[in-house]
């Protein structure tokens, strides 16, 4: 074992990488290479596929070579993908018909409200757990087939494939052998019934997809294939599959119902262990799939903030009260507190469990004393009080209760931040020492596959904590303070109507 290593395929929005873990779940050597954003229109977001796949070869090659490896020392291969972004390809020339239309493409908005103004909106979030919304791939799907000439005749021909980038990726490293994804990337469609655990019919009707056209859906830790690639001189299993945010709660190994991990990227992703049951929200949360092992099928409950680390880019860009990110702790901290200042961060919208796409980011309670110091302490402020309202959302739905809040991601390593954290939620929060847990979950998921780790207890073990946030704020002052956070929230919604007072 010593001498064997797993590879992690992590491919994210903006950039793709390759990091290599030992038995230990230690990194070995990490890889990186970004690549291009395409912006047809306002709103639209795409990526090239073949750019997507060269990267990440690129990477891979990369971080092998970085330790003079080969695939005779890869026990496994894991995929972790930017969720929900669509590729449409020809299945004999393997050619994309299009461009990968990527997870933030709103170009189907218009075609969503017409579906929620023919009443579906029950009958999807029923069938996927789901909410009607651009975000997901069933309308990218049908956007390229409706759009690129003669690609429905193709399609219903059986001539076209589609799937996320974890899909593409596999099909790429198996050379067209595997098409598959895995119950969490297919719970991200808005096409897979979460109950049947099948691509749902109707909702292929609806949206008139064929089902020859998607990939096979199989569990998140399996072995798939093997590379046939000339990346590895040897064959190599690829046997972990998941969604980032499903994976990051996995690395994180919240494996136990009630188990809540925060990423505190550009925005934040809250996700909660609901055990082996979906829990339809009742509080306007997503119902997804975490991950499958073996026939154990694993739920979670997700919640989303649209602005969360990218708040402080704000401070940076728009407001240039910080030279860089990392200045933003130390202008925060010099002052005692926020003065009453508070910043909903609604820049593009509220997300959960708001959803409010309409909302504008506000700065309320200025005064004459209030200085640049006040308002970073208030955006910061702001990211953990939207991370609250998440929180206590997923305690509604699930009355399960949280032990604590594990958090990753590049504002996790705030401490103030993570401090407030813990005061408002009253609750420790738990910052591991190996913080690209996304990376990990998908390494995790593929060593488990092939005896890599014999069990989740082993790897269990290897969890590590960097430091424990523990609460230290008077209740009194911490209630005060989320009084003042949710009216500050209810004058940023789009139907507040406050009443004229003369």
């Amino acid at each position: 074992m010593d001498k064997k290593y797993i590879l992690a395929l992590d491919q994210g929005t903006s950039s793709s990488r390759a990091i290599v873990f030992d038995h230990s779940g230690t990194i070995r050597s990490v890889a990186q290479k970004e690549f291009p954003q395409i912006f047809p229109k306002s709103g639209w977001v795409e990526h090239d596929p073949h750019q997507i796949w060269s990267s990440q070869a690129a990477v891979v090659a990369e971080a092998i070579s970085e330790i003079g490896i080969n695939g005779t020392n890869i026990a496994a291969i894991g995929i972790t993908n930017q969720r929900e972004t669509t590729i449409v390809w020809d299945r004999e020339t393997e050619e994309p018909i299009y461009n990968a239309i990527v997870w933030q493409d709103r170009r189907t908005s218009d075609y969503i409200d017409q579906l929620k103004a023919d009443g579906v909106t029950d009958m999807i979030r029923q069938k996927t757990g789901l909410i009607p919304d651009a975000y997901f791939s069933a309308t990218k799907i049908k956007w390229i087939l409706d759009n690129v000439p003669g690609a429905k005749k193709r399609a219903q021909a059986g001539k076209l494939m589609c799937g996320t980038v974890d899909t593409w990726l596999v099909w790429r490293l198996t050379r067209g052998e595997v098409h598959v994804t895995d119950v969490s990337n297919a719970s991200r469609t808005m096409l897979f019934n979460i109950h049947t655990l099948d691509w749902d019919d109707d909702l292929l009707k609806m949206f008139d997809i064929p089902r020859s056209m998607l990939p096979q859906v199989k569990a998140s830790s399996e072995v798939y294939g093997t590379t046939t690639t000339t990346i590895f001189a040897h064959k190599v299993p690829i046997s972990g599959i998941a969604g980032d945010q499903q994976a990051a709660l996995f690395g994180q190994l919240c494996v136990e119902p009630g188990a809540v991990k925060n990423t505190y990227g550009t925005g934040c992703f809250l996700l909660m262990n609901s055990g082996d049951k979906p829990i339809l929200s009742q509080n306007r949360l997503l119902t997804t799939i975490g991950w499958k092992i073996g026939d154990k099928v694993t739920y979670a409950l997700e919640g989303s903030i649209f602005v969360g680390g990218s708040v402080v880019q704000w401070l940076r860009d728009g407001l240039c009260c910080i030279n860089c990110s990392g200045d933003v702790e130390k202008l925060a901290a010099s002052v005692p507190d926020t003065g009453g200042v508070y910043f909903v961060p609604a820049l593009t919208g509220l997300g959960a469990p708001y959803w409010d796409s309409h909302a504008r980011g506000q700065i309320s309670g200025i005064s004459r004393g209030t200085t640049a110091a006040h308002i970073a302490r208030a955006a910061l402020e702001g990211i953990a009080y939207q991370t609250y309202d998440i929180v206590q959302a997923m305690v509604r739905d699930s009355n399960l209760p949280i032990a604590n809040l594990k958090v990753d991601g590049g504002a996790s390593r705030n401490n103030l931040l993570m401090q407030f954290q813990s005061d408002i939620l009253d609750t420790q929060v738990l910052r591991p020492k190996i913080t690209e847990t996304t990376a990990l979950g998908a390494a995790y998921l593929a060593g488990l596959a092939v005896g890599y780790w014999d069990n989740i207890n082993e790897i269990k073990a290897q969890w590590q904590v960097d430091n424990v946030f523990v609460p230290s704020g008077d209740k009194t002052t911490v209630n005060d303070k989320l009084n003042g956070w949710h009216d500050a929230v209810r004058r940023v919604l789009s139907d507040y109507k406050p009443e004229l007072k003369l």
